[in-house]
């Protein structure tokens, strides 16, 4: 296989010299991830398994503002009559191509340039090389819109240090590159400017292991800005509840405190509560696809029962901003509703990854 692409060319698939190459090509959308696209990624993955040619995938996004800004929530919208059908389709082939992008044989390097949220985590920071640049800006932000962390976002906050894996997930706070290596989202800072002359190295079928060709564009990154906060987020985040951990930050003078009482306000009682929960989970667990197959029952749920929906129309579809979020507040939202969200799901209905 040499060059290929789906028929609305949303995604560009090709062996160049060593290398098998992906590229995300919606840059109007920021390169939202769509189901077709995850379909063709899996299908290159495989194809390129056992093909000595291949040595190594490298993937990128078209254009400079985005690798992936997250799923193609529109089109989960779009589909919000069918009982779940569709979503629980996306999701169970999404979180298996997050889960084979993390155990593949061969390298993988992921080259997070601008944007990656979202969807745009889960085919990049499960990745065995994962590049950022000065452009990048990592989030996780799915609590605006009534839904939790998912493409494995859990395992990677639950291993995030000390309780920041609960204020980037129930607050959503953008990383810089040098955040997102401190946070295990990423591993290599190089400037946006060397990453065409770094592809044509790693292509190249004379170049040097991939690790050692990458080690050589290394640069040192712009100063991290959140683990600042260390100190005073381990304080706040260690709280039992959201509660709690609103009631500390409202005690904070820190502006990036204040700012983070307002954005809570504007998310779903119900997604906070589940993440608070399914963070502290999957730092109990031993694999990515643990935290995965919890995740599915948390979105899957999450769809059927509205509140994503929800949040879509309110951010997304009429934007008025006003998301009528069900229950509307944090302290209608009891253990029990908690337990029932992270409980087994029904016969035959589990996503049921077993550990690579």
């Amino acid at each position: 296989m040499t060059s290929q692409a789906n028929t609305d060319n949303e995604i560009i698939i090709r062996i160049e010299g060593r290398a098998g190459r992906i590229t995300l090509n919606r840059p109007k959308a920021l390169n939202a991830l769509t189901y077709a696209q995850v379909l063709a990624m899996t299908e290159a993955l495989n194809d390129w398994r056992d093909n000595d040619a291949v040595q190594l995938i490298i993937l990128d996004g078209e254009g400079d503002r985005a690798l992936c800004a997250g799923g193609d929530v529109l089109s989960f919208y779009d589909k919000r009559d069918d009982g779940g059908v569709y979503a629980k389709q996306f999701w169970r082939d999404e979180y298996e191509l997050n889960a084979a992008i993390s155990r593949y044989p061969k390298p993988y390097v992921a080259l997070q340039d601008g944007i990656v949220m979202g969807g745009g985590i889960g085919v990049s920071a499960h990745a065995s090389h994962r590049i950022v640049t000065e452009r990048a800006m990592l989030a996780m932000p799915e609590t605006t819109i009534g839904l939790v962390p998912d493409v494995g976002g859990m395992w990677l906050l639950a291993n995030a240090p000390g309780h920041f894996g609960e204020y980037l997930g129930l607050l959503g706070e953008r990383m810089n590159a040098a955040d997102a290596i401190v946070m295990g989202f990423a591993d290599t800072f190089v400037s946006s400017a060397k990453l065409p002359e770094l592809i044509a190295a790693l292509v190249d079928p004379a170049a040097d292991a991939v690790g050692v060709t990458i080690a050589g564009f290394a640069e040192a990154s712009p100063p991290p800005v959140l683990i600042n906060r260390q100190e005073a987020v381990d304080k706040v985040f260690a709280g039992n509840s959201v509660e709690n951990v609103l009631a500390a930050l409202e005690a904070g003078s820190e502006e990036w405190q204040t700012k983070a009482v307002a954005a809570a306000k504007s998310r779903s009682p119900l997604a906070m509560k589940l993440t608070l929960q399914a963070v502290r989970a999957a730092r109990e667990m031993t694999s990515l696809e643990e935290a995965l197959n919890l995740e599915y029952r948390l979105t899957t749920r999450l769809f059927i029962s509205g509140e994503f929906i929800e949040g879509v129309r309110a951010l997304l579809v009429d934007k008025d901003k006003t998301p009528k979020w069900n229950p509307a507040t944090l302290d209608a939202v009891g253990d029990a509703i908690v337990a029932e969200f992270m409980g087994p799901l029904g016969a035959n209905e589990e996503l049921g990854l077993k550990a690579g």
